[in-house]
């Protein structure tokens, strides 16, 4: 929940790290009538991402799908076919398609129907979670949890309470083996008392989708990440992985910001910056510097550097996750990024990914979550790091400081300015 205090995220992180992943046919058993029936809303390419990794690795079954345009819809349902009847089950039925403005809804309203993916874009997340949450539906929700603070006090106020349901966000990381050692050395003291922090996010940049015969919105919605009152920029979409990581390290949320960034690097399509530079400051005088860009055609990396007074703790997507310093470690992940792991070593524990099994962890913790009853509740950590990042585009938009009580109070609301009736059909 928001308040205008920082909270701890230790316990919370080490709950979630302690989840056991069960054995499908552990948690499930092997009869068709045992599956999680699930929708899915957004059918893009993150949310057949997710459904995709969730049926691999769950006996979940996919009952229905949602989407604003019917291409999307198209195009995944073939996929999302495939998925049910490789697993022996039915596909999803014609009349349980839903395409248009309230789509979502139709969908939250069928009775054969026990967890949905909520997979759309930012600016949806706060409405689409409070119908899943009053339809009482289990629901896993792409991050970040919403685009401003008006978003993330609804996200907050609608989860009050909820005992009953599995409530995750796309936090994927907080799942992978790897980082869930690395925070268990940090806070056990492997690295002392943290002095300070370094974290980028260095992205390449994304197609522009458009078309003669679409309209104004169409073309916004369909490009959402080149628009801040859609996505929430760079920082919500992306660094805030990274800002997550660094709330669950430090325990803690930032005090206050001050950064700056811009519209360099862009094509000049779109309003939100291409690239940030934010100075955090957390309790106890850590600081914490983050650079985020996206653009160009070369992907960049990803790393969280924590800096303490007895070591240094490194994690990157592709370039290893250890500590060096008076208690060394490594997670044997490869430390070159261009390197190949053969099958074998792949066999052996070794990857040149540290989110080999982030993925697979996350959404078998939220089904297993579904089937035992110990629901998952991620809604304060979500909201937490999602705020944490508006609070670095609220002080490099602004180009100065901002305290974490002045940026909540601000109430900041984003308003996308579409007419989504016209996708009705």
């Amino acid at each position: 929940m928001i308040s205008t205090n920082r909270r701890s995220f230790i316990k919370g992180a080490a709950a979630l790290s302690a989840i056991t992943v069960l054995s499908p046919a552990a948690a499930f058993g092997t009869k068709a009538n045992t599956a999680i029936r699930v929708g899915i809303i957004g059918c893009g390419n993150r949310g057949t991402s997710v459904i995709t990794a969730m049926s691999k690795h769950t006996p979940i079954h996919i009952v229905g799908m949602a989407d604003l345009f019917g291409d999307k819809l198209q195009t995944a349902k073939p996929k999302l076919d495939a998925l049910n009847t490789a697993k022996g089950l039915s596909p999803v039925s014609a009349s349980h398609v839903y395409q248009g403005s309230k789509a979502y809804l139709r969908l939250l309203e069928m009775k054969e129907l026990d967890a949905v993916i909520i997979a759309s874009p930012a600016y949806t997340h706060p409405e689409f979670v409070e119908a899943a949450i009053a339809a009482n539906k289990h629901f896993y929700c792409e991050k970040p949890a919403a685009m401003d603070v008006a978003g993330c006090r609804r996200i907050t106020a609608a989860g009050k309470g909820i005992t009953n349901l599995s409530a995750v966000f796309g936090f994927q990381i907080r799942y992978a083996t790897p980082y869930v050692e690395l925070m268990k050395r940090i806070h056990e003291g492997a690295i002392g008392d943290v002095v300070n922090a370094q974290l980028y996010y260095f992205s390449s940049g994304l197609p522009i989708i458009q078309s003669p015969d679409m309209s104004h919105d169409e073309v916004r919605i369909r490009n959402q990440f080149f628009f801040r009152d859609l996505s929430g920029g760079i920082l919500l979409d992306q660094g805030v992985h990274m800002l997550d990581v660094c709330n669950w390290a430090l325990g803690t949320t930032p005090i206050s910001a001050i950064g700056m960034g811009g519209y360099n690097g862009g094509n000049g399509f779109g309003d939100a910056f291409k690239n940030y530079q934010v100075i955090y400051r957390y309790p106890k005088d850590i600081t914490v510097s983050f650079h985020s860009t996206q653009f160009g055609s070369t992907f960049g990396d990803v790393c969280a550097r924590f800096i303490g007074s007895k070591g240094i703790a490194v994690a990157t997507y592709s370039g290893g996750v250890y500590i060096n310093g008076e208690n060394t470690w490594d997670s044997g992940i490869l430390r070159e990024s261009t390197s190949q792991a053969s099958r074998e070593a792949q066999a052996a524990g070794v990857f040149t990914s540290s989110l080999h099994d982030s993925n697979e962890k996350k959404v078998s913790s939220f089904i297993n979550s579904i089937v035992s009853g110990n629901h998952l509740n991620e809604l304060d950590a979500a909201v937490d790091s999602t705020l944490t990042a508006i609070l670095g585009r609220q002080a490099a938009t602004g180009q100065r400081s901002v305290t974490w009580n002045e940026m909540l109070f601000s109430n900041e609301s984003l308003d996308p300015r579409l007419n989504l009736l016209q996708f009705d059909r």
